[in-house]
């Protein structure tokens, strides 16, 4: 199978080693430092199941090198979804598909606005990895995806994805309600990004901390509110579910602080954004996500003007 990785970072570049190492065709699409190191020496997958070194593969910043490809691995962070999707028609075939492994509960929605709901599938990723330097990526726990299409059915297409990723030992599942599933993620994101970046605590120290985790429970209940308004029902049971699972993680940093710790721009839009948004178009309030977000758009002008300046 010929597959792209759009947005080569932690996500995209595991996933895509692990793809590469099984033997698929794989390119990997990245920028800056990131992308002049892997075109030097590779890409380096540090890993606790096996390290993987990636050294045969196509390390590019232009589309139009790959060509048509069967499958995009569309991992870019959410507040690019717009310029990436844009760009994705050099590898744009007949039968290519594009399955999104993005935070936020609306990405493949702008997919499908430009290429289609039949050649677009929305995924959930279970993944703790990060990029620790140019070319490396640390993998810690994890590696499971969700995946599905946006209307509940399965075609032949998705279950040979399912195939494809199983072979490459990714644990995977596909979903019938990929919606719900990505709620569910918010439910986690929402509350645990935004705290972590705002008090600069790993996860540990949020579930430790009985003020903390209080504000986490009162970030799901909107969550749950703004779900409802898209017909999607949070069982008030995956509140603690969540809270449960967050004991697992250990000093874990969510992935909007590393982007914070990093000077990097932030998933405030996609994560908090959307809850206060959706919230406010059916009348209603979302308090402590409003806080969330009003803090956070702070951090990220920042992080944005000190990188332009």
């Amino acid at each position: 199978m010929r597959i792209a990785v759009m947005g080569a970072g932690a996500v995209g570049a595991y996933f895509g080693a692990k793809l590469s190492a099984s033997g698929h065709n794989v390119a990997f699409l990245a920028r800056g430092a990131h992308l002049d190191e892997l075109r030097r020496e590779g890409l380096r997958v540090d890993s606790p199941a096996g390290d993987l070194r990636i050294r045969n593969a196509l390390f590019t910043n232009d589309p139009g090198e790959t060509a048509a490809v069967d499958l995009i691995l569309f991992c870019v962070k959410s507040y690019d979804t717009d310029a990436a999707v844009d760009a994705l028609a050099p590898m744009i075939g007949r039968a290519t598909t594009i399955l999104s492994l993005q935070n936020g509960v609306d990405n493949a929605d702008k997919i499908v606005a430009h290429w289609g709901e039949t050649r677009t599938l929305a995924g959930v990723v279970y993944l703790g990895a990060q990029l620790v330097r140019p070319g490396t990526i640390k993998h810690s726990a994890g590696g499971r995806i969700v995946f599905g299409e946006l209307d509940g059915s399965v075609r032949v297409t998705t279950q040979s994805i399912e195939q494809a990723l199983t072979a490459a030992q990714i644990p995977c599942e596909i979903s019938k309600d990929i919606r719900k599933a990505q709620w569910r993620k918010l439910l986690w994101n929402a509350p645990f990004c935004a705290i972590s970046c705002l008090t600069r605590t790993t996860v540990k120290e949020i579930i430790e901390s009985d003020s903390l985790c209080q504000l986490a429970v009162d970030c799901m209940a909107e969550v749950r509110q703004a779900a409802r308004t898209q017909s999607v029902d949070l069982e008030p049971e995956l509140l603690d579910e969540t809270l449960t699972f967050s004991k697992t993680l250990g000093d874990f940093k969510p992935s909007m602080l590393q982007d914070l710790e990093a000077r990097k721009p932030l998933e405030f839009e996609a994560f908090n954004g959307s809850v206060v948004k959706l919230l406010r178009q059916a009348g209603q309030a979302a308090p402590v996500n409003q806080v969330f977000y009003g803090t956070l758009e702070y951090l990220d002008k920042k992080i944005r003007r000190e990188a332009a300046g």
